[in-house]
């Protein structure tokens, strides 16, 4: 994931002490196969070229995850995306 970081992200980032939140992220990043998960649902993914452009297949992957993890609505994982910084650089 090669994005570029915004000011809040960067700021996020060089924090000291490392919360549960961002430990469990940390731990998950490395034991779920990301590449084998998105080559079985990729096959089924929308492509673009059929209306709007679809969101990156590894961010939604990232995001339904932490949904099912942190028992989030679609409403309640868009605001934590927007206020949590270690959920938003979890999911690229």
């Amino acid at each position: 994931m090669d994005q570029q970081l915004t000011f809040a992200d960067s700021e996020f980032s060089n924090k000291r002490r490392q919360t549960r939140k961002e430990k469990f992220l940390g731990r998950m990043d490395q034991l779920i196969p990301w590449a084998r998960l998105e080559a079985l649902i990729e096959p089924y993914y929308p492509k673009a070229g059929n209306g709007r452009r679809p969101y990156p297949l590894t961010t939604m992957v990232r995001i339904h995850c932490m949904q099912q993890w942190y028992n989030l609505s679609d409403p309640a994982m868009e605001d934590a995306l927007y206020e949590i910084g270690s959920m938003r650089l979890f999911a690229g």
